[in-house]
């Protein structure tokens, strides 16, 4: 569902910024420059995977365990606040429709014949690295679909087909709502998977004196349920658990890495034993972001 979101939202962008150039310039008659602003789609989009790529490299290569949690954990910070800015700050500025086409026309009235292309580039670029750090740091909470994904830049793509090329009337309030109101889940669950990984660094790395800890036990938490179990009495039944071998224990469907709790981990941040400072500052972010959503979309 995260895939799903991300892409959607992010793609939505890109394909109305490009649509309303490619309006521009047909209106215009430029078909040299349209074949240079298709040639800065393709350029930009492999530029991305190529960012992709390279993430995925630097991640796989940190052998230290201790150093790869708090890599994660630094990186789930990054893209919470990025997230939260684009949503609220950068995405309005660029879906002005009057903006792009006045950066279109000073692009095409320039001596350089190649600056639609670099104007096309960087700005599908901007939203090429955005979903790539989104989609990497939700992909470290629950994993990666596919189906979500491509579902997401398919709807996306056919949106704003049908607003900028068919000259449909679609308020696009009501998705740009919904979708930013998830995305402050996501940024909220990202700061408290990144601090739960933070913990994670403090224990593997053996740092828990500098807290005056001896074990991880002694880490005080708000709550802890639905601890994994190694046998279930014969009064539990099977139906909420699922036998994980790896680890040996049968775990309940919803524990963080069970069915149902693994989902709303990789959703909302769902944790079935966070620490007292990861509840907060899930509990804090999640504050700020829906104060500045309903502040935002009041507004708008």
């Amino acid at each position: 569902m995260n895939q799903f979101i991300i892409a959607f939202r992010e793609c939505l962008e890109a394909a109305l910024i490009v649509g309303i150039i490619y309006t521009f310039l047909s209106k215009a008659n430029l078909t040299a420059q349209i074949k240079r602003m298709w040639l800065a789609v393709a350029a930009a989009v492999v530029a991305s995977i190529g960012v992709a790529y390279s993430l995925e490299y630097i991640n796989a290569s940190i052998q230290n365990e201790s150093i790869a949690k708090l890599a994660e954990s630094v990186f789930m910070y990054i893209t919470a606040g990025v997230l939260l800015y684009v949503v609220f700050w950068l995405s309005k500025s660029m879906a002005s429709k009057d903006a792009i086409e006045k950066l279109t026309a000073s692009a095409t009235e320039s001596n350089s014949k190649w600056s639609i292309f670099f104007l096309v580039f960087f700005a599908i670029l901007r939203e090429g690295f955005e979903t790539v750090m989104f989609l990497f740091g939700s992909s470290l909470q629950a994993g990666f679909s596919y189906i979500g994904f491509f579902s997401g830049i398919g709807l996306a793509s056919l949106i704003g087909y049908l607003i900028v090329v068919q000259g449909k009337r679609i308020n696009l309030k009501p998705f740009f709502s919904a979708t930013s109101l998830f995305l402050v889940l996501f940024a909220a669950g990202m700061v408290a998977y990144g601090t739960h990984e933070m913990e994670e660094f403090v224990v593997k790395g053996n740092h828990l004196e500098v807290f005056g800890l001896e074990s991880k036990t002694e880490i005080s938490r708000p709550w802890n349920i639905l601890v994994p179990q190694a046998e279930l009495s014969e009064n539990t039944s099977e139906l909420f658990y699922n036998f994980n071998e790896k680890k040996g224990k049968y775990i309940h469907i919803l524990h963080d890495k069970g069915t149902v709790g693994s989902f709303l981990k990789g959703f909302f941040g769902y944790n079935s034993n966070p620490n007292w400072i990861e509840l907060f500052v899930w509990l804090l972010t999640l504050g700020f972001g829906l104060n500045i959503w309903r502040r935002f979309y009041k507004a708008a």
